[in-house]
């Protein structure tokens, strides 16, 4: 290829060169870059460097120069991303069982792309996360996609949906379709969940994204407005242990005072906590979605918590450590 084929693309490569090859630490002389240049076979002098860097400072890029001894260095000041938010993005990219290892490779590649060469060595992070199998549905995109499409165009879905069987298999929970009027998304313990009203059954329901399969977008009007109008999804998250459905009941817990971040962690600031009779404790009232997994949680504590009320939720944890016991002496 001749020298000076790609002259159109000289600002493009400028700017390539800069944000990749420098930051607060890094920087390069004007020698370096008319040499790296060069390479992409675009030929420039000293003074039309300098207009192009004007150029690129005017559309917004922030280029700095500062003089070392008769010459300058160059380096690229505040980027669109900063280190640490490039950072948290690879994080949360790589721990996410919503994203397939594959795509997730792609898109720390991409996150790498506002860091420099140097920075981007940083962000080759490697997250230990427990017990968190990454996705193996690729089409989980478009689904998700199609649901975002499907809420913006106040438009009903519908899909095939599945759960794991015995031989590690995902297989239909049901033969034929089901039906829904979507309305929200939310990430809840490193999957996707979409919330929507089931004509169906007329109540509000979630669906764990990766185990949709062949959405479809209907040619009707979402149902279950009214429902969402006094929808709280915050507060559904946390009353849905571990996003399983169940009936709604407000419990009264005691717990040890040593637990109270916990408390707040999975039911919010708002809260009332008040002392309780027994020193070093504190009690509380709490909506949650009757479960297995709140008895579960509420088990894990030992007697650190204790569920004050009501009487027949208090029956039911009994009933459940009865058979828990029972279990293991058979």
């Amino acid at each position: 290829m001749p020298k000076g084929t790609n002259q159109k693309l000289k600002l493009y490569y400028l700017s390539k060169i800069l944000i990749e090859n420098t930051d607060d630490e890094h920087f390069i002389t004007m020698p370096e870059i008319l040499s790296k240049l060069e390479n992409y076979e675009v030929s420039a002098d000293r003074k039309s460097i300098y207009d192009d860097i004007d150029t690129l400072r005017d559309l917004g890029l922030d280029i700095i120069g500062e003089k070392a001894g008769r010459s300058y260095n160059y380096h690229v000041g505040k980027k669109l991303f900063d280190l640490a938010e490039l950072k948290l993005l690879v994080d949360s990219v790589q721990s996410s069982r919503f994203i397939t290892a594959k795509k997730s490779n792609e898109l720390i590649k991409k996150i790498t792309g506002f860091a420099s060469r140097y920075e981007a060595n940083q962000l080759k992070r490697q997250i230990v996360i427990n017990d968190r199998v990454k996705t193996q549905n690729e089409s989980i995109y478009y689904f998700v996609d199609d649901i975002h499409k499907a809420i913006s165009d106040n438009r009903r879905i519908r899909f095939h949906y599945r759960h794991w069987d015995v031989n590690k298999n995902l297989v239909f929970k049901k033969d034929g379709w089901y039906y829904a009027s979507p309305w929200a998304l939310t990430w809840y313990d490193g999957n996707y969940y979409l919330i929507a009203f089931v004509e169906e059954k007329s109540e509000i329901r979630h669906f764990r994204v990766d185990k949709i399969k062949d959405t479809e977008i209907l040619d009707e009007s979402r149902f279950g407005e009214e429902s969402f109008k006094k929808f709280d999804l915050a507060n559904y998250s946390r009353m849905h242990f571990s996003m399983f459905k169940g009936e709604k009941v407000n419990v009264r817990l005691a717990f040890d005072n040593e637990l109270v971040g916990v408390f707040i962690d999975r039911f919010g600031k708002d809260i009332m906590i008040i002392p309780s009779k027994t020193e070093g404790w504190s009690e509380t009232n709490v909506d949650i979605c009757m479960s297995d997994h709140f008895l579960g949680w509420i088990f894990a504590f030992g007697t650190h918590v204790k569920i004050l009320g009501p009487e027949d939720v208090i029956e039911e944890y009994k009933k459940a450590l009865e058979d828990m016991i029972e279990f293991y002496n058979t």
